[in-house]
């Protein structure tokens, strides 16, 4: 029996889809990891009970981060993005959490500026108060060896693609290290909006929308490039495809960077049919009705739909662009560097 809603929330299912095809269905997948950043933290004295945690979300991360802190009684403070609905605010708000949120913005840029500037400014004014760092500290990593641990499990050795949105690199990184630790021939696939820095994706701007939380405008210090066999941009028409395409083949109701993985995982299923291909489903579809599911009208049928293979992010183009990344090193603008952690620490 659990003992707290976080065990329940942060537990994923894997579902069979057919073809090769497996969706690894999470109703908010960043409660596991911030759970498991938060206990580690407790473990080792760098938090005690009743600690303020702080740090910047466009939602998930937000609603995990919440849920830790009501569980081992801490103290939560959130920086949020343009991005963060009424439904979230409020349950924020009710489990004891502050939320500071952003003005509305469809600029990712200009989001996550204003929210690291806030950042700076709250661990400036607050020196007691721990900063989650969940763009740059590896410990939030740990809450997905049990998701690891499954996706072995029920896929019997078999040679696997993992497939997802890169976010802080600590989900589809962190799963593709535990599963490359039993199965090292593990091929792991990147997907990010276009605008993300990244990947050097920033070069092309998609106005429609932020898939929020799988790319980023600042550099991430958690992220290992080299850990990427291959990456995929979509932009908002191919992300909203692949979501309807879930939804009405699959019955499966999830976000909108899920169906920009789905859209992703199709097409890598059918060029390697011997491998089974695992997408990540990070949370459900509830904030995405109106902006994509409403206009499941307009979707195109995902079998129309195919990447264009870039050698260089340069040459990156709307809606969907695919590159062999093959473990190479990040692009210069997208290198973290200790200066910014540090002109967050003062």
């Amino acid at each position: 029996m659990d003992e707290h809603f976080s065990e329940a929330v942060g537990r994923p299912d894997l579902i069979d889809l057919g073809g090769g095809l497996a969706c690894l269905r999470f109703e908010s997948m960043k409660v596991a990891s911030a759970v498991a950043a938060v206990r580690h933290l407790l473990d080792t004295g760098a938090v005690r009970p009743g600690d303020t945690l702080v740090d910047s979300s466009s939602g998930m991360y937000a609603h995990g981060l919440a849920l830790a802190a009501h569980r081992y009684g801490l103290h939560c403070h959130i920086i949020g993005s343009t991005t963060v609905d009424r439904t979230l605010r409020v349950q924020l708000a009710v489990l004891g959490a502050t939320l500071e949120q952003m003005p509305p913005s469809d600029d990712l840029r200009l989001d996550q500026n204003r929210r690291v500037t806030r950042v700076r400014e709250v661990i400036r004014d607050n020196p007691g108060f721990h900063w989650m760092r969940q763009y740059h500290d590896d410990i939030h990593a740990l809450g997905y060896r049990e998701a690891a641990d499954m996706i072995a499990r029920e896929t019997g050795g078999e040679p696997l693609t993992l497939v997802g949105g890169v976010g802080t690199g600590v989900s589809t990184g962190a799963l593709a290290r535990f599963l490359r630790s039993k199965e090292p021939d593990t091929a792991l696939v990147g997907v990010q909006p276009f605008g993300s820095v990244t990947f050097g994706g920033d070069g092309v701007e998609d106005r429609d929308i932020i898939i929020a939380g799988i790319g980023s405008s600042i550099p991430f210090g958690n992220v290992d490039h080299a850990l990427y066999d291959t990456v995929h941009w979509t932009g908002f028409t191919a992300a909203l495809a692949g979501s309807v395409d879930l939804l009405r083949r699959h019955a499966v109701f999830a976000g909108l960077s899920t169906g920009a993985a789905h859209l992703v995982a199709r097409w890598e299923a059918g060029r390697n049919p011997g491998r089974r291909v695992v997408f990540l489903a990070p949370d459900t579809g509830h904030r995405y009705v109106e902006s994509v599911f409403a206009r499941h009208g307009e979707a195109a049928a995902i079998e129309d739909l195919a990447p264009r293979e870039v050698l260089d992010p340069d040459d990156l183009e709307l809606p969907w662009s695919r590159m062999e990344w093959q473990g190479a090193p990040p692009p210069s603008r997208a290198v973290h560097t200790d200066d910014l952690v540090a002109s967050l620490d003062r």
